[in-house]
């Protein structure tokens, strides 16, 4: 059975990433393919709509066409977009078109499961429920994360080669605009539109 697209088996596991993809780098395809030795297969997200923020700049539709270039050399991957930008959201939203017995896990650097951890969120137990819909996969971003041991049951990490760690998408477009070498920062598929699209007489970007 089929599941928009996807094949109905036994307990897959997906990888969930999520990002503004601003743009696209080669760290965010080495975190999938890392991903990929723990789960089946990986979904980039890129939501509609973003927690206090707006999107400026290169466009959604822009941005997921990007997206879709990337991820078209691995049948692994898979680019989807949703509505919610908050993990809970895309959990919910991406389950519906998913096969019944998939499970779901978010994959994200050691900054930010600091942030979803330990978020000052209504109740100390609502992180728990949340993680009754998805697990977590943490790769180290300035250092290791260390997972708290009532969470373990539910996040893992997972190894990301040291030249990966740091690299974001504002280090591509901070050098485009200082004339520095970046396109060893993104793929190869996208390398010539990311140039039209983030070079001289671009607009600022903010996210």
């Amino acid at each position: 059975m089929y599941y928009n697209g996807y094949v109905d088996t036994p307990a897959q596991r997906f990888g969930i990433l999520p990002g503004a993809f601003n743009p696209p780098t080669v760290a965010h395809l080495a975190l999938a393919e890392a991903a990929l030795k723990t789960v089946d297969r990986v979904i980039f997200v890129l939501p509609e709509t973003f927690p206090h923020k707006d999107y400026s700049g290169v466009s959604f539709q822009t941005r997921f066409d990007l997206l879709r270039k990337v991820t078209a050399h691995e049948a692994r991957f898979q680019a989807e977009s949703t509505k919610g930008g908050l993990l809970i959201e895309i959990a919910r939203e991406l389950r519906s078109r998913l096969p019944q017995r998939a499970q779901l896990e978010f994959l994200c650097g050691r900054d930010a499961a600091e942030r979803i951890v330990n978020w000052p969120y209504e109740t100390p137990d609502t992180f728990l429920e949340m993680l009754r819909e998805f697990g977590l996969l943490v790769a180290p971003r300035a250092g290791d994360y260390i997972v708290p041991e009532r969470y373990r049951h539910r996040i893992a990490t997972v190894p990301l080669a040291p030249e990966y760690q740091a690299m974001s998408a504002t280090e591509v477009r901070r050098s485009i605009r200082q004339g520095s070498s970046w396109r060893h920062l993104v793929p190869a598929a996208i390398q010539d539109s990311v140039a039209c699209l983030y070079g001289s007489g671009a607009p600022e970007e903010s996210l």
